[in-house]
């Protein structure tokens, strides 16, 4: 359990600095906290996602071993789905950089 704590954090720093990176627009303007927290959100539910679509049809498997290998898949699905929820976040929280 706390493995599991740990790569998700570590993870949903990864992915949500790559989500802020591929998202549309200049998306700076979120804190870094808020950019963890759409990282792990895109590691969840993209990692859900991807599983509900294409690893579901598996008999005995859970939604982490889709593939016997790195699954670049549902890591590019956890990405643009961190990428959404930056936009999305950087949306709702309105910082601009005006002085």
């Amino acid at each position: 359990m706390v493995w599991f704590i740990i790569t998700t954090l570590i993870g949903g720093l990864i992915i949500g600095l790559l989500g802020k990176l591929v998202a549309p627009g200049d998306k700076d303007n979120i804190p870094l906290w808020l950019t963890l927290v759409c990282g792990i959100g895109g590691m969840l539910i993209g990692s859900y996602l991807y599983f509900a679509l294409f690893g579901a049809d598996k008999p005995g498997g859970d939604w982490t071993d889709t593939t016997n290998g790195i699954d670049w898949w549902r890591h590019l699905w956890q990405v643009v789905i961190a990428a959404v929820l930056v936009v999305i976040a950087s949306t709702l929280t309105g910082r601009s950089r005006r002085v």
